[in-house]
């Protein structure tokens, strides 16, 4: 089977594809890229369908030597990337000797950057779906050096390349709608304004289970803690600090701490991008 072989795995790179959603019931989160968008735009470069499996990196990048010749797209956020140490476009395909390294440097701007590959990646699926679950453990383990990713099919024709490929630029401020609920009546009044109004900072213990965020904590009006219930991608959960929590794609199914209120999915792909620092504004839409 043709492989990759990964030669520097980076800080944190893992295979993403679209998730397993539908399984929460059991216990088993979503996973899936952090940037959705950015993989979709990377799988169609490459020639993939928009969901297959693609490398989602962290911060530092990382560095693979295909056993095939093989069609890369690095996208997500920007990156010097080299093939056999020259420089190739980044944000469009590029083409991979057999047995060259295609290094996707540390991150320009933003965080996660997105690699596909022509045929996609294949290891074995769980649960219809071959993403990694840090807080679970289900997919593959994050990638380690000298690990092998099984490589797809490669497609039969070559992509149409348009002359400007539309990648969005990491944010400069996140600003996440909100609908507030379903236990906004466990804040006093004064908090929900704080919240809809103050400007937070991303938290630099950030990471796929959830954005953290420092500023104002919010007020409680009442005291005590609720029996787990269920919670969804984008809760923001509030833990005793006060400090807003934003539940990403490897979040946990179940939580005890009051939700304030939910960020709405199409906003998120944005939070993947944020580095610690970034200013955060919560506006309430519904």
């Amino acid at each position: 089977m043709d492989v990759l072989e990964v030669v520097r795995a980076g800080a944190l790179t893992t295979v993403q594809d679209a998730g397993r959603a539908g399984w929460a019931h059991l216990g088993v989160g979503r996973a899936g890229a952090l940037d959705a968008p950015a993989r979709r735009l990377a799988n169609r470069l490459a020639g993939n369908d928009a969901d297959a499996a693609v490398l989602e990196t962290t911060v530092t990048g990382c560095a693979v030597r295909p056993r095939r010749s093989v069609v890369a797209v690095v996208g997500g956020a920007a990156c010097r990337v080299t093939v056999d140490g020259r420089p190739v476009a980044w944000g469009m395909p590029v083409h991979v000797p057999a047995g060259a390294v295609l290094d996707a440097g540390p991150a320009a701007e933003g965080l996660r950057s997105y690699l596909a590959f022509g045929g996609g990646l294949v290891p074995e699926p769980v649960l219809g779906s071959r993403s990694a679950d840090l807080l679970s453990g289900l997919g593959p383990a994050p990638l380690r050096d000298g690990d092998e990713v099984p490589l797809g099919v490669a497609p039969g024709t070559a992509v149409p390349v348009p002359d400007a490929v539309p990648w969005p630029g990491a944010p400069a401020e996140l600003v996440l709608p909100v609908d507030l609920g379903p236990r906004h009546t466990w804040f006093t009044e004064r908090a929900l304004r704080t919240l809809t109004t103050a400007v937070y900072r991303v938290s630099p213990q950030s990471n796929r289970i959830g954005l953290r965020t420092e500023g104002p904590a919010l007020e409680r009006a009442r005291d005590g803690e609720l029996p787990s219930e269920g919670m969804v991608l984008g809760a923001i959960q509030v833990p005793p600090d006060g400090w807003p929590v934003v539940f990403l794609n490897d979040h946990p199914t179940t939580g005890g701490y009051p939700v304030v209120g939910v960020v709405r999915e199409a906003a998120l792909s944005a939070a993947a991008q944020a580095v610690p620092g970034v200013a955060v504004r919560f506006v309430a839409v519904g």
